[in-house]
């Protein structure tokens, strides 16, 4: 990730989940996205991207973000060695889950902000099934009857109705966000922090699957704080345009090979 226009393939890295990984292990999306990237996605650093004009809080939040990498490369990178040492498949596959389908409720209440019925009842959908077939959650039945999951949350439903991302924020352990969807979160953890539980619990498992291909990332590039922010605010927007995501003119992106897959869509 050192020279301009050179594109960097992460096999089996999740599209969606990389991104909101990357620096913060216990604060990624927990969706349908936690599939391996499909063939033709591949990151690209095409240009060294700047701080850009909304980190008022860049020497604040470069300190946070180096204090993030040593907690993840010291404490968090053998705990996770640890626990794909010790835990059966089955059972990381369960616990995978059980956090994912926490975060259902969220999701059906941000649809319907956005007017999404349909999502809404999907997610629904899921968690009954998921909360009583499966057992809790530890199995994803509603999956296998054909209900997708798509997640939202209450930053996506604010950005899809105008709201502007505001300044960059690295929270310590948490990682990168921004004062719309941290704004979300804390209001999601004063009605109920199970969500944010399962969505930390979900970050996790996540990242003990992709822990390489991140540190790859990061550590192969020339700014390390700068990637990581793009890449969380680019992954933000495509979240919120449900994939109608236009590609930045700079900075690291995610390049689908099949044009047809881009939509003209501007993101939120």
């Amino acid at each position: 990730m050192t020279t301009s226009g050179t594109p960097i393939k992460i096999s089996g890295l999740p599209t969606a989940a990389m991104l909101a990984v990357l620096l913060s292990p216990l604060g990624a999306q927990a969706d349908e996205s936690a599939k391996p990237v499909e063939a033709g996605v591949e990151l690209q650093y095409q240009a060294p991207a700047t701080a850009g004009d909304n980190d008022p809080l860049e020497q604040i939040n470069r300190v946070t973000s180096g204090f993030n990498s040593l907690v993840r490369g010291l404490i968090l990178d053998p705990l996770v060695e640890g626990y794909k040492t010790v835990t059966p498949e089955e059972m990381q596959r369960a616990i995978s889950n059980a956090a994912g389908n926490l975060s259902e409720p969220v999701t059906a209440v941000s649809s319907l902000l956005q007017g999404d019925t349909d999502n809404a009842g999907n997610a629904t959908k899921r968690f009954l099934i998921n909360s009583t077939v499966g057992i809790g959650g530890l199995n994803d039945p509603a999956t296998d009857m054909g209900i997708k999951s798509r997640n939202e949350d209450l930053g996506q439903a604010f950005g899809a109705g105008g709201t502007e991302a505001g300044p960059h924020i690295v929270l310590p352990i948490l990682g990168p966000s921004n004062l719309r969807d941290a704004t979300g979160d804390i209001l999601t953890s004063f009605a109920n922090p199970l969500p944010l539980i399962g969505k930390a619990a979900k970050g996790t498992v996540q990242y003990s699957d992709n822990k390489d291909a991140i540190n790859a990332a990061t550590s192969n590039s020339v700014d390390p704080y700068t990637t990581e922010k793009t890449l969380y605010e680019q992954h933000r927007a495509f979240e919120i345009s449900n994939g109608l995501l236009s590609a930045p003119a700079e900075g690291p992106t995610l390049v689908q090979d099949d044009a047809s897959a881009v939509a003209t869509k501007p993101a939120q």
